[in-house]
This record gives structure tokens, C-alpha cells and sequence, in this order.
């Protein structure tokens, strides 16, 4: 039989939605099957599959900041693990100097074999399949895993670098527990670890049926052969959308005083682009250091987001971008930086730095607003919606989870059912959006009331550099984070806190606006 060397059109398109199908399936597995309410609730997590390489080929709509970062986790588990990689075995990682981007997103890797009595007569992997979920707890300093005031990675929580989770089919609880209990900060509640591990593992499982399926079907040939047109096809959509873009440089201040500096430089006749970093901070002695890995799915998402076509956000977008991130600034921290506010806060000014420098979106409000609280008993965590910021021709949204983030907000009735808390108000903030020609998204008002005491910890931005405008468009409204003590004082915080609840206080967080767009129109 002659090798497929150009795809079919139609068989293209059917095979790009074959591949995604095949990641809805396994998330909706993943949901249906966890046990916390971080990941059954809130959505926070993602499903891909990946080709024989570990590189990217489609995903699920899930949470961008994972989606773009994966790809390195599957590919360190090849170099690390090679001809040991065994059929029947699944393998966790979260380590942020390895592919990872913070500890608490645990990701569960499945090698994909054909299956048996199929001939086989190559002993290596020919897919992978892998889900991440952000676990409630991974241990650390703070309940929740998202420690404001951190300072090393050992602080954030445990750490899996390619641990073997299933030897050939047997899940390897006694081995995971005792990590999870022996660490200076020990998970929480290792029974919920568990049950989110092995969600995945099923949600893995499904994947590999359905791939199982697609070769048994198409044939291998095939199906690998459209794995690798869609690669294109999404590289020959980055390089169309590059075309038409300018070069431009950006410096974006984050409420800490690191800067991200950045220079997009276009080169038209190859339709490409290099990503410059240089000029960035040094790395940080606080935890907003981004991974390398959260860096690149942060470059991957902006040039997939310029592409008009639908797409699956695959490694063929990242072929024609060139990113040079120098090692030891706080987008390429070394070991042992701490990274948790890396991945949910700098990712998010990445994202409108090169949106800056190609003048094509105002800020957003460039914060996921990470409110954590618990104690033995309790571990929640959820980020809170904002502005998104306006365009050329169009408005900012309000109160949306933007960019980095996709993941809901967990229903009052179920987080008052599992929690000691009360969600007092969630509103608009008027007038929070910058105005312009077009205006930015409001952000929104979120109290929540404790019944008991607890520790609570937010992990925010913009709390004293506003979201920028663009063209002459006004910046957005900073956010704010403060307490109403039960006695009737108030506490004002800074942008991290980690702060003693008590009975009767209220946690309130205003989130911040999006920038707008133009000269306003009197």
C-alpha cells in the first residue's frame, strides 16, 4: 500500500473532529467520575490525546493553560522512561521543571498500544492519552495547595515526577499513599486524591478505547497519517494568521514590580515569528515564577486565538513561532523556584503583554483571583470571573473567566452544601470596565460568609496597576480584597493574603475590569 501523502479534505475535517470527540469523551468520564468538587464542579481540568512524539494533536475545549503545557509532560515521560514504558501502565506527573505548571494540576498519562491479537509488530506506544486535574489539595503550607507567601516549591505541596501510578493494570495505592503522607507538608485529604486519580485513570482508559477504535476502523496508516495533517494543517492557519500581523514590543508591570518584557518580530516572507522574552525579571523569590511549560502555552494560546478557522489547538501551531525565554528569568525559573501563582496570575499577563505588542486586544483583567480556604476538614479553591478587554470592534464582557482560565464557578446550593459557608452576593461591579471607543467587561463583587473558622488565602493582580487600555482607551478599575470582620471592622488586604476567618466574617473580593478600546465618543 502507497503512504497517504496528502489528506483528503473531507477525511480532514473528520479526523479533526474524530481526535477532539475523542477528548470530550474522556472529560466528560473525568467529570462524571471525580470526586471533588474542583474537578466534578468547577470543570477544572483537560483531556488531549497526543501522537507516537507526545506532541500535541487535539484537545477538548477545556482549560488553556494545560492544554498548551501537556504536550512537555507526556514528552519528559518519553525521555525519562523510553523502552520502559509498558502496556497497561499509567504514569503522574506535576512537576513544574518537567512539564508541569504547578503542583495542585496533577496530569495521569496513558501509553496508547494496539491492541492484543492486532499485529503489533512495534512494542512502543503508538498514542498517548492524558488528563490534568487541578486536585483540591496536593499538601503545602496553606490548605487548598495555592500558598500566597511561598517561596520553594516543597512549600506548594508533593511532587510526582513520571511516577508509576498503574503497573500493568494495578493501581498502586499503597505506593501513592505514602507519598501523599510522607512530605513536610502532607496532602490533606489523600481519600479525595484517590478518587480524583483514579477518575482520571478512567477517563485515560476511554481515550485509549476510542483510539483502539479508530485503528481498528481506518487502520494505524491512516489514522496516524491524519494525525500529522491536522498538525499541518493547524501550522499552515498560525502561519496565514501571522501574515498579516506587524512586529511590536510590549513591557507589562504586575502589582509586584516584575515586569514581562516582550518583542514580537514578524518575518513575512516565511510567514513566521520569533517571541522575545528577553528584558523579563529574574526570576522571583515569590511564587509568581511561570515554568517554561506555562510560558509556551501562553504564546501557544494567543496565536491560536488569532487563527479564524476551527482549528484543534495542536503542536502544529507552535512550528512557525520561534520563543526565546533566557533560563533564570520568571518565565524560565530553575528548580527550586515556587511556580503556583506562575501558572494562574503571570500566565495571565503573558497572554496581554503580546496582545499589547501586537495592539490587538486592552487587558484583561489579568487575574484569576484565586480564593482558597479550609483547614483538617476543608480544602476549596476557585477562581473568580472579571472584564475581558475590548478590541478593535468590540466591547470587553463582563464578568468571564478570560484567557488562561475556562473553569466555572462551583453552584451556591453545592458549595454551601460541602462547606461551612455562605455565598452572601455575587454581583456586577459597575463601572469597573475602562471606557473608550469600545468599553471594557465589569468585573463582578463576590462575598462569602464563614460559619467557622478557617483559614482563607487569595492569590491575585491587578490590585495596583490597572488592566491597560489600548489606542487611547481607558485602563480598568483595579480589584479589591477585603474582610467585614463579624464585629463590624474592615480589613483591607493586599494582593496575596493569607488571613484567620472566624465566624461571621465575610471574605469579599471585587475583581477587576477590562480595558477599553479607542477614543471615547462624547
Amino acid at each position: 500500500m502507497q503512504p497517504i501523502s496528502q489528506p483528503d479534505p473531507v477525511r480532514l475535517e473528520i479526523f479533526k473532529n474524530l481526535y477532539q470527540f475523542i477528548a470530550e469523551q474522556m472529560g466528560i468520564v473525568l467529570q462524571n467520575t471525580a470526586a471533588s468538587v474542583n474537578i466534578k464542579e468547577r470543570l477544572d481540568f483537560s483531556c488531549a490525546i497526543f501522537d507516537e512524539s507526545g506532541l500535541l494533536v487535539a484537545n477538548a475545549p477545556h482549560i488553556p493553560v494545560h492544554l498548551g503545557s501537556m504536550s512537555e509532560s507526556v514528552r519528559s515521560l518519553i525521555n525519562d522512561k523510553g523502552n520502559n514504558i509498558k502496556q497497561g501502565n499509567v504514569y503522574l506527573s506535576n512537576n513544574p521543571y518537567n512539564g508541569g505548571t504547578h503542583l495542585p494540576d496533577v496530569t495521569a498519562i496513558t501509553p496508547v498500544f494496539l491492541a492484543s491479537g492486532e499485529n503489533n509488530l512495534c512494542p512502543m506506544p503508538i498514542f498517548y492519552v492524558a488528563s490534568r486535574g487541578h486536585q483540591a489539595d496536593i499538601g503545602g503550607i496553606t490548605p487548598g495547595s495555592m500558598p500566597p507567601h511561598s517561596t520553594t516549591v516543597e512549600e506548594e505541596g508533593i511532587l510526582f515526577d513520571n511516577f508509576l501510578l498503574v503497573e500493568a493494570g494495578n493501581f498502586r495505592e499503597t505506593a501513592v499513599r505514602e507519598i501523599l503522607a510522607n512530605h513536610p507538608y502532607p496532602a490533606r485529604n489523600p481519600d479525595q486524591n484517590i478518587a480524583d486519580f483514579q477518575a482520571q485513570i478512567a477517563a485515560n482508559e476511554r481515550g485509549v478505547q476510542e483510539l483502539r477504535k479508530m485503528v481498528k476502523q481506518y487502520g494505524l496508516e491512516t489514522v496516524q497519517a491524519y494525525m500529522k495533517f491536522v498538525q499541518n494543517n493547524a501550522e499552515e492557519a498560525v502561519r496565514r494568521a501571522i501574515s498579516v500581523l506587524k512586529d511590536g514590543e510590549f513591557i507589562y508591570e504586575m502589582d509586584s514590580g516584575a515586569k514581562i518584557q516582550v518583542k514580537v518580530t514578524i518575518n513575512q516572507a516565511h510567514r513566521s515569528a520569533i517571541i522575545d522574552f528577553t528584558g523579563t525579571s529574574a526570576q522571583l523569590n515569590s511564587n509568581f515564577n511561570a515554568p517554561k511549560a506555562v510560558t509556551q502555552a501562553a504564546v501557544l494560546y494567543v496565536f491560536r486565538t488569532l487563527v479564524d478557522d476551527s482549528i484543534p489547538l495542536n503542536a502544529g501551531c507552535l512550528k512557525p513561532l520561534e520563543i526565546i525565554v533566557p533560563e533564570g528569568c520568571m518565565l524560565n525559573p530553575t528548580y527550586p523556584a515556587a511556580v503556583v501563582a506562575g501558572n494562574v496570575e503571570t500566565s495571565q499577563t503573558i497572554v496581554d503583554a503580546l496582545y499589547g505588542a501586537l495592539s490587538a486586544i486592552a487587558a484583561s483583567q489579568g487575574t484569576m483571583n484565586n480564593f482558597t480556604f479550609g483547614n483538617q476538614r476543608y480544602q476549596y479553591y476557585e477562581t473568580i470571573c472579571g472584564g475581558s478587554g475590548a478590541g478593535a470592534n468590540f466591547h470587553g464582557t463582563d464578568a468571564v473567566h478570560t484567557h488562561m482560565t475556562n473553569s466555572r464557578l462551583t453552584d451556591p446550593e453545592v458549595l454551601e452544601t460541602r462547606y461551612p459557608v455562605l455565598v452572601e452576593s455575587f454581583s456586577l461591579r459597575p463601572d469597573s470596565g475602562g471606557k473608550g471607543k469600545y468599553s471594557g467587561g465589569n468585573g463582578v463583587i463576590r462575598r462569602i460568609k464563614f460559619l467557622e473558622p478557617m483559614t482563607a488565602n487569595i492569590l491575585s493582580n491587578h490590585r495596583r496597576v490597572s488592566p491597560f487600555g489600548l489606542n487611547s482607551g481607558e485602563a480598568g478599575k483595579i480589584g479589591r480584597n477585603w474582610i467585614q470582620r463579624h464585629d463590624g471592622t474592615q480589613q483591607e488586604l493586599d494582593s496575596t493574603a493569607t488571613v484567620e476567618m472566624e465566624a461571621g466574617d465575610i471574605f469579599v473580593i471585587e475583581t477587576p475590569g477590562g480595558g477599553g478600546f479607542g477614543l471615547r465618543e462624547e
